[in-house]
């Protein structure tokens, strides 16, 4: 992923975000909506889920330490992770109590025009931000559909945003329409009603996001299209016979760890197969430049150990011959 595409759409969703969080927070205040309250803290939220991610991605910068020989770029994951407890709780858990409360204690809305007013606001300035983080997205979607690249993206930012305002349009419409009824009907519990659907689509979101971003933590392969190329890049058919089996990992989004045992000749001398592997270490990473720590263990291929199991099987993020 494009880390400037990522930082482009948190850019444009925490502008939009802090601007929508003082509107509705005035609405809130001349009109007494709770469905405002629930969307201002939500917004509110989501500002503090962009900081996050902007953090995250500072921090995943620095150099690599003796105590850290493999960099921090799993800061992002991380970060990525505390903005998915902030949206369930921040979010979406006061969300629900609010409109527990509005539904117990109902109440009119009083100056209608502002909570109407500023949904239709912060509908458009959202449809800004979600039309940004779309278009970065589509740059490195490759024809992927909107739930496998959420699944599949090592970059967490992208598919963060794009849940984000995706819930946050849908909070809106649901928002407007509890204002809506309870205006019509005169009755603020369906403004309790709306602050709860909302509450419950922000609890939902903030799950897939923490399934999605622990999986990263546990530390996820390299994708298959990755695999193949490393596959192919090993093996030169001269010094390198076979691939007899290999490992990748993902040390942050754009930093990737390939170990693999290679079968070079029984007759090569220490030089020859010295030689053999850095020169498979550039093929790996003119193939897929994002292989940044490469560890490559020659061995003399034995097929009966390869059938007993000394072989892995074939894994997405290994490969056995």
């Amino acid at each position: 992923m494009s880390a400037s595409g990522g930082t482009k759409a948190i850019v444009a969703a925490l502008a939009a975000n802090l601007a929508i969080a003082v509107a509705k927070f005035v609405a809130f205040l001349f009109s007494g909506s709770s469905s405002m309250l629930a969307e201002s803290v939500h917004s509110l939220a989501d500002s503090g889920n962009q900081g996050l991610l902007l953090l995250g991605g500072k921090k995943a910068q620095r150099e690599a330490t003796p105590q850290h020989p493999f960099g921090y770029g799993r800061e992002r994951y991380i970060y990525a992770f505390l903005v998915s407890i902030v949206l369930f709780s921040v979010g979406g858990m006061f969300a629900i109590y609010e409109g527990y409360e509005k539904i117990k204690h109902p109440h009119p809305i009083e100056a209608w025009y502002w909570p109407v007013g500023v949904l239709v606001f912060a509908i458009v300035a959202e449809s800004f931000s979600f039309r940004t983080a779309i278009k970065e997205s589509n740059q490195i979607r490759s024809g992927l559909s909107w739930k496998d690249f959420i699944r599949r993206a090592k970059a967490p930012e992208l598919p963060v945003v794009l849940l984000e305002d995706f819930g946050a349009l849908v909070g809106l419409v649901l928002a407007l329409g509890g204002v809506g009824l309870a205006l019509a009907t005169d009755d603020g519990v369906w403004d309790g009603i709306g602050t709860v659907c909302i509450g419950v689509l922000l609890v939902l979101i903030a799950i897939v996001l923490a399934a999605e971003t622990k999986s990263l933590l546990l530390g996820e392969a390299a994708g298959t299209d990755e695999v193949r190329k490393i596959e192919a890049a090993v093996v030169d058919g001269e010094t390198v016979t076979r691939l007899i089996h290999m490992r990748t990992l993902h040390l942050g989004p754009e930093e990737l760890l390939v170990a693999a045992k290679i079968a070079v000749e029984h007759d090569d001398t220490a030089t020859e197969v010295a030689n053999a592997i850095n020169a498979a270490e550039a093929r790996i990473r003119a193939a897929v430049p994002i292989a940044r720590v490469i560890y490559l263990e020659p061995d003399i291929y034995n097929e009966a150990a390869a059938s007993a199991g000394d072989n892995p099987a074939k894994t997405p993020g290994g490969t056995g011959h």
